[in-house]
């Protein structure tokens, strides 16, 4: 169970706040509803109380998980698959609905490292800058550091 206030990470979404736990009448059957705001672009999203796994809603990351996806981002030896694009794409676009942050955590080090390689396709700049938002905002969170500052570490990560 969540808490109201609580700030927690939708798959695909990013994070949100829980502003409310509802119960609503669908259908003849009383539900209780998770109210998710989601931070980065104001979205309320209902989310069944009793979906909360199948939806992979989940805590930000503690501490400890901080420092993997550290780790992750500073990996160079990656094997890019030189498949096309477009199924890299989807590959990619799996991995962030996980919602897993180290999987994240690879989608942005991948593009970057391809990305010195060659020009990126349009997805797949929107999908680093996709993986770049989501990770920055969880990162933030989990680290009490402003957005900019977290910014500014992976400028630097990706620098060298």
């Amino acid at each position: 169970m969540f808490k109201v206030g609580e700030k927690v990470v939708y798959p695909a979404h990013g994070v949100g706040v829980i502003q409310s736990i509802q119960s609503r009448v669908i259908s003849g059957t009383e539900k209780t509803f998770y109210m998710l705001r989601i931070l980065e672009n104001d979205m309320t999203i209902m989310i069944p109380t009793e979906n909360v796994a199948s939806v992979g809603l989940r805590r930000i990351i503690g501490k400890d998980m901080v420092g993997k996806v550290y780790k992750i981002l500073r990996e160079r030896r990656v094997e890019i698959d030189q498949q096309t694009w477009n199924r890299r794409y989807r590959e990619y676009t799996e991995k962030i609905k996980t919602g897993s942050v180290l999987e994240i955590a690879a989608v942005l080090r991948d593009l970057f490292v391809l990305k010195g390689d060659k020009e990126l396709s349009f997805g797949e700049r929107k999908m680093l800058d996709t993986a770049r938002n989501l990770l920055v905002k969880e990162l933030s969170i989990a680290r009490a550091h402003p957005e900019e500052k977290i910014m500014e570490e992976l400028s630097d990560i990706f620098a060298h």
